[in-house]
């Protein structure tokens, strides 16, 4: 849905025009109308005539890795990063500052060891050389 589409439905819905009549005029999904209209508490009545022509209101801010100016618009995410570029960058520099949620507590069959796996909730062993020790000779590893 673009702004000119979001300041319609602004307008006409204060205008008092149902769902229906709003999709029709632009082409849309009444479903999408509906779904803008309570994400966004937008009556029939709650809707002032002074709001219904001014445009949406926009911000600005920085780019956290290279600086540059980002356009900021009202009522979505913050953007942090001007591009995908600047945001793997800038993350692959600041990994502890990551939020890992995928870590599991594993204990090793082979040397006993306890372990901690990230992102990976199938693993058995601490090591591939405990792994080798475990499965096919027998004894313990040496990573104790």
């Amino acid at each position: 849905m673009t702004a000119s589409q979001k300041q319609e439905i602004i307008k006409l819905r204060g205008r008092g025009d149902g769902y229906g009549k709003i999709a029709l005029a632009l082409g849309i999904s009444p479903n999408t109308v509906k779904s803008y209209c309570r994400r966004n508490n937008i009556g029939a009545d709650s809707v002032s005539p002074v709001a219904m022509d001014e445009p949406l209101e926009t911000g600005t801010s920085f780019c956290e890795c290279c600086g540059k100016e980002i356009h900021q618009i009202f009522g979505h995410k913050k953007k942090r990063f001007c591009s995908d570029a600047c945001r793997n960058k800038w993350w692959n520099s600041h990994l502890g500052l990551v939020k890992r949620k995928a870590v599991y507590k594993y204990k090793c069959p082979g040397c006993g060891r306890e372990f901690e796996v990230y992102g990976n909730s199938h693993r058995k062993y601490c090591s591939h050389e405990c792994y080798i020790s475990h499965r096919f000779g027998g004894g313990q590893c040496e990573q104790k």
